[in-house]
């Protein structure tokens, strides 16, 4: 329905356009026949009209004629570059890429799956070292700014963007291309996800009745029997940009969460799912940073997620992971450009939700079938999202600086 009534938005704005024109036209050739010393001005607005009302289409013809002449160009010299290497985070990249490999046989496609702190230290790394080695990152948005934007070591992705079918902003959520830094033009999220599933409890030892609020979380039962993943490090971040920005949250419960809860944190997903599915803890913050947790639930393991949409202050969502970025001095840029256009055109987009991770995210795209994507993960039409995949949320400094003070362990 949103796409169809945007498309009828469009249509009806062009046929009135064009019904106005015909009218003044009409009204023109009556003041000719009327008053002949006009004639010589409205013969001029005949050809303007003719121009309008006829030139359009040969004009958004050779414009797609051109976007197919430059994909070919830049298909051939991706054949001849032969190569890409993608830094990725948070998703099964080698399994999302088997189409890519299938459809593009000519590019060979070599992958390097980390954390976002793996990545980002890893290309800082190289690039000190005078070496320039993936062609496409993709990670969390945090990893991406934070890391790589903010060094300047980043291309503009959006003159890669070459496919109509990607151009179109009508596929996309909100009906445009979401950029994450300050220029909207580095940045790119391909995932909007609820962030409904952030608390993971353990079914024998937490009745989610209990939790009406975030701030049922500070009720002195939970204390010392919760886990988290390190807020002062990359997984955490639109967790604690909900807390932060949210008013009915803020500073003060992040003083209190982590300040006075003995909540035991880790870097080790698999670890604190393990924690939680054998009873050590009842609650914990972003086990799923990885996909542990969709794991653990397949393999019947007693955990599952709290619904906190309807809690008091309401539900959020982010790029979870699902933004993308060209560093600079990428050695296969042609290629980067190819895979850049299928990993977000529908094809892309159906693979990634499918094979991307076991907890299957939701992405930006609004065309694609959504039976794939993790019940939690899903957005509710009929909902409000607190949405924190925008430029003004992007700076962790002054929230990690809070937790830092707070955190005992820090």
């Amino acid at each position: 329905m949103y796409v169809s009534a945007r498309r009828f938005i469009a249509r009806l704005a062009s046929e009135i356009f064009l019904s106005n024109l015909r009218t003044s036209y009409n009204l023109g050739m009556v003041m000719m026949n009327s008053y002949p010393c006009f004639s010589k001005t409205v013969r001029l607005f005949r050809v303007a009209f003719l121009a309008l009302s006829l030139g359009a289409l040969p004009a958004s013809a050779s414009a797609q004629s051109n976007r197919q002449a430059e994909w070919e160009k830049t298909l051939r010299a991706a054949e001849s570059e032969g190569q890409l290497t993608l830094y990725g985070c948070c998703y099964e990249y080698d399994r999302v890429t088997e189409p890519f490999k299938k459809k593009y046989p000519k590019i060979k496609v070599t992958t390097f799956i980390g954390s976002g702190g793996q990545l980002a230290s890893r290309i800082l790394a190289e690039r000190r070292g005078e070496k320039y080695i993936p062609d496409v990152v993709s990670s969390g948005a945090n990893t991406l700014h934070d890391a790589l934007y903010k060094a300047h070591v980043l291309e503009p992705i959006q003159p890669a963007l070459i496919l109509p079918e990607v151009l179109d902003h009508t596929k996309w959520y909100q009906g445009e291309h979401r950029y994450i830094d300050p220029e909207k033009r580095y940045i790119f999220a391909f995932v909007a996800n609820s962030q409904s599933g952030q608390v993971i409890y353990n079914l024998q030892q937490v009745n989610p009745s209990e939790f009406k609020s975030y701030w049922d979380l500070l009720n002195p039962k939970w204390k010392g029997k919760m886990a988290s993943l390190d807020p002062t490090t990359f997984g955490m971040g639109a967790a604690l940009q909900f807390f932060y920005f949210n008013p009915e949250l803020g500073p003060g419960f992040i003083k209190r969460l982590y300040g006075e809860m003995q909540i035991t944190v880790s870097r080790d997903p698999r670890q604190m799912t393990d924690w939680l599915s054998a009873g050590k803890y009842s609650l914990c913050i972003r086990c799923n940073a990885g996909s542990e947790v969709g794991k653990a639930v397949q393999q019947k393991l007693p955990i599952g997620y709290l619904d906190t949409e309807d809690w008091k202050e309401g539900g959020s969502s982010s790029a979870a992971g699902g933004t993308l970025g060209i560093p600079t001095r990428a050695p296969h840029p042609n290629a980067a450009k190819v895979f850049i256009n299928w990993f977000l055109s529908r094809e892309g987009q159906i693979a990634l939700q499918k094979f991307g991770r076991p907890d299957a995210h939701n992405s930006r795209r609004i065309d694609i079938p959504k039976d794939d994507v993790d019940a939690y993960n899903r957005l509710d039409e009929r909902k409000k999202y607190f949405d924190l995949a925008k430029p003004e949320y992007q700076d962790l400094t002054p929230i990690v600086k809070l937790v830092k003070e707070v955190l005992p362990q820090k």
